[in-house]
């Protein structure tokens, strides 16, 4: 008898386990409970009308939330999920015409978020492409004829000027739009293109020649001072020298006169051997200057008597 009822408990429970996911799917078509996941809104309708809306996510039971209305739900009404994740998109190549008639190519990038799932299922039949329209429109309305540096320079604020003019109606519509970014600015002329990279080129070598130019004259401003700094403190010190010789000497003979006389006769030496003049040594005894002497006396005779 044991083993019959262990053998009725085992097929008891085996059958449970086969039965249970059939029981499952039952119940949630008949309306019994339902699974919210996460970031997912569940909109209940019957009759045409918004019966509800689970958005807590884990295990709901509609019966506990609206009553027994739920229980017609499967038969004359329908669950709608939307899905409330946070979501991007990128518009490419939204054409406008800068205030100098340039073509520009734009590209623009925004977030778009479901914050009234009633609202985003009913009151636009669709959603994403009527946000995409609006802010392609936007985009176009705010960058036509701005000027190209303006253009290049304040995508932050013109990023949040269109984000201002498209949330309003977003709102209304049941979604709640992000983030929105001007990622690119393009010229969409190729030889306009090749043009304006030509002209860059050449502004970048003009200034690069200038800073070179400019490196050149600073470099040579430097050295004139330099060297002008370094003439003037040797004048100073050419200046200087005499007083200190001077002084030296002065010194000199008032300790030691005979000193003071050898050192002139070697700075005077120097002198003459320094100038490269000829010197010729007369011996001791000789009569030469006398001789000039007399010579020069008897020619101022001479004259004198002429």
């Amino acid at each position: 008898m044991t083993g019959d009822l262990y053998l009725e408990n085992f097929i008891v429970l085996l059958a449970g386990f086969a039965f249970l996911p059939l029981i499952l799917v039952l119940s949630s078509r008949l309306g019994l409970f339902t699974l919210v996941r996460e970031r997912e809104a569940q909109v209940f309708t019957l009759f045409g009308k918004v019966l509800g809306t689970l958005e807590e996510p884990g295990i709901r039971f509609p019966l506990f939330q609206f009553g027994l209305k739920a229980l017609l739900v499967p038969l004359f009404g329908e669950m709608h999920r939307v899905d409330t994740r946070l979501r991007q998109n990128y518009l490419r190549d939204q054409m406008v015409n800068s205030g100098e008639g340039t073509p520009m190519g734009v590209g623009i990038w925004y977030e778009m978020q479901v914050n009234d799932a009633v609202a985003y299922l009913f009151a636009n039949a669709n959603p994403e492409g009527s946000l995409e329209a609006n802010v392609s429109s936007a985009t176009i309305s705010t960058l036509s004829n701005l000027e190209m540096d303006k253009m290049l320079e304040d995508r932050h604020q013109l990023s949040q000027q269109v984000r201002h003019t498209v949330s309003p109606l977003s709102e209304k519509w049941g979604y709640r739009l992000g983030s929105v970014y001007i990622r690119k600015v393009a010229f969409t002329d190729r030889q306009m293109v090749d043009n304006i990279t030509e002209k860059v080129v050449k502004r970048l070598v003009q200034v690069t020649s200038a800073m070179k130019q400019d490196g050149e004259n600073r470099v040579g401003l430097i050295k004139s001072q330099t060297a002008y700094k370094v003439s003037q403190k040797m004048a100073e010190a050419s200046a200087a020298r005499p007083a200190v010789v001077g002084d030296a000497l002065n010194a000199i003979a008032k300790q030691d006169p005979e000193v003071l006389e050898a050192v002139l006769e070697v700075l005077e030496t120097e002198r003459l051997i320094a100038s490269g003049a000829t010197v010729e040594l007369i011996p001791p005894g000789a009569q030469v200057l006398v001789s000039l002497g007399k010579n020069q006396h008897d020619e101022g005779d001479t004259s004198r008597q002429a």
